[in-house]
């Protein structure tokens, strides 16, 4: 998104710290992006005396960030976007962080009070396209979460190095009662779903990992996985849980929270459990690190997770985002992940 010098806040410019100022932070979308803005949400709120912040993301996605404490004021987009730049006007904001960069925040922009100072992330869009294209890599190899803190830099704000955040409501904590007997003291949480296909494993091979592992297991995932879920559950429904539909976002967050170790697809889930410093083994299909997102754990530990990701793909990774369907059709991405080299490890950390 282009902005012009006298709304955009250059490097070196000055400004009065001691006066309390108003934030409006947006990312509409999806959950895993929305926590990955986390650190720089933390970061400004305490490195900026008496902030006010506020957060402007989807109505659907109201769940990731409604018990966060770093926020004093939330916006929801629904489906009325006249109403919403309404609200932002209204609030006469001295800064707006847009870490979304798309249509949408440049009409909000374009419509804002010119006294309204704009801040933004590098979105690297050219970049991403240029990967999943073509294979050419000029990616920063800087994390998504590092480059929303660096779009604070105008600001003084610096990275506090404590990684992701994620605050459960009390009302959404999962208690022991909650899950099986047999699943009470302890299990290991397999997320099996995502967005979209071109991110999942195929349930043969979520029903091998299931078979190697012997350890309890709960299954993770939405409605539409729950029957996916059942398939890979039948395996063994004594030693597999299938939580697939049953439970909240927040609610399957806490699964995440207590478990022992969390395998994922690349999904909101990921982040959310390396928010909460698990080890995570993360599943790479048709998206990668490479596109400077995995699980984040901040400048000041050291990771907590491994990628599983099939070598020497030259179509790896095909989209920024995945896909409905595999482009060459055959889907080696995950058809050929090494599952015994994740069941190893999952035995060596048990």
């Amino acid at each position: 998104m282009q902005t012009t010098p006298d709304r955009l806040l250059a490097k070196g410019s000055s400004f009065d710290k001691n006066r309390a100022l108003k934030f409006l932070i947006i990312r509409f979308s999806s959950i895993g992006d929305i926590v990955l803005t986390t650190p720089a949400i933390r970061c400004l709120k305490q490195q900026m005396p008496g902030a006010e912040i506020h957060f402007l993301t989807k109505q659907k996605f109201k769940a990731v960030t409604i018990a966060n404490p770093y926020i004093d004021k939330f916006h929801y987009l629904d489906n009325d976007f006249n109403k919403t730049i309404e609200q932002i006007r209204a609030e006469q904001f001295d800064y707006i962080i847009d870490l979304h960069k798309n249509l949408r925040t440049l009409r909000l922009y374009l419509e804002t009070d010119t006294k309204t100072k704009w801040l933004s992330y590098r979105k690297l869009s050219f970049q991403k396209l240029l990967l999943t294209k073509t294979g050419i890599n000029l990616m920063p190899g800087i994390h998504i979460s590092q480059r929303c803190i660096n779009a604070l830099k105008p600001l003084g704000i610096k990275d506090d190095g404590k990684g992701l955040d994620y605050f459960i409501p009390k009302d959404e904590v999962i208690q022991t009662t909650d899950l099986p007997l047999s699943h009470r003291m302890g299990y290991i949480a397999i997320v099996i779903g995502a967005s979209y296909f071109t991110k999942k494993l195929p349930v043969y091979k979520l029903q091998e990992i299931c078979r190697g592992i012997a350890h309890p297991i709960i299954l993770i995932g939405g409605k539409e996985d729950h029957e996916e879920g059942d398939a890979i559950a039948s395996i063994d429904p004594v030693k597999i849980y299938n939580a697939c539909g049953k439970f909240s976002l927040n609610e399957s967050a806490d699964i995440t929270r207590q478990a022992k170790l969390v395998i994922s697809h690349d999904t909101g889930l990921q982040y959310i459990a390396s928010a909460f410093q698990k080890k995570v083994l993360a599943i790479w299909g048709g998206t990668s690190p490479k596109l400077d997102v995995e699980p984040y754990y901040g400048s000041a530990v050291a990771a907590k997770h491994l990628n599983y990701i099939v070598q020497d793909l030259p179509c790896q990774p095909c989209s920024n985002f995945g896909t409905k369907t595999c482009p060459k059709k055959h889907f080696k991405c995950m058809n050929l992940q090494n599952v015994e080299a994740i069941v190893t490890k999952v035995k060596k950390e048990l």
